[in-house]
C-alpha cells in the first residue's frame, strides 16, 4: 500500500490560474494547512493583491483537491496580514515564470527589465498594468516581444 500524500504535498499540486508553472505553495501564497478538529482540513491563505481575482479559483481548485483526495470538509482562510511580500516566491518558481515568459521580481527594479525571450535589457514599460493588477506590460526594443512583468511588493 502506498503511502498517503501529506496534506502540502497534495497542495503544491494546485497552481496559480494566471501563472500555470508554480504553485500557490512556490507563489507564498499558501500559508499554512492544519487540522484543528476531526475531519476538518483549514487552508490559510495570503492573496498577492488584496483584490485578487485568482483567489476565488485558487479556492476551489483546493477544495477540489482535498475534497478528491478524502477531506470533506475544507476551510478556507485569508489573511491580509502579514501582507504578501514577492520575496516569498521560491527561487526554482522564479526561473520557471522567466521560461514562461514572465519576469519575476527583481530587488532593484529602477534598472532596465530584461527580456524573457531574448534577455536584452533594451526594454520599455508599456503600462503598469498588465494582464493583471500585480503584473505590468513591457515590450523588448530588441525582438519586439511583449511580455509581462511580476510587480515587486
Amino acid at each position: 500500500m502506498s503511502p498517503v500524500p501529506s496534506l502540502w504535498t497534495l497542495l503544491d499540486a494546485v497552481k496559480d490560474p494566471e501563472i500555470p508553472v508554480v504553485s500557490i505553495w512556490e507563489l507564498g501564497i499558501l500559508q499554512d494547512i492544519c487540522q484543528p478538529d476531526e475531519g476538518v482540513v483549514r487552508v490559510k491563505l495570503t492573496p498577492t493583491y488584496s483584490g485578487c481575482p485568482a483567489m476565488d479559483v485558487i479556492a476551489e481548485d483546493i477544495v477540489r483537491t482535498l475534497e478528491c483526495s478524502g477531506y470533506p470538509q475544507v476551510e478556507i482562510e485569508r489573511s491580509l496580514s502579514p501582507a504578501w511580500s514577492s520575496t516569498w516566491i521560491l527561487p526554482n518558481a522564479r526561473r520557471r515564470m522567466r521560461n514562461f515568459g514572465i519576469v519575476p521580481p527583481v530587488a532593484d527594479s529602477a534598472n532596465s527589465i530584461a527580456c524573457p525571450q531574448c534577455d536584452s535589457t533594451e526594454t520599455l514599460l508599456v503600462s503598469e498594468f498588465g494582464s493583471t493588477a500585480c503584473k505590468a506590460l513591457y515590450r523588448c526594443s530588441s525582438c519586439g516581444e511583449p511580455f509581462d512583468y511580476f510587480k515587486p511588493i
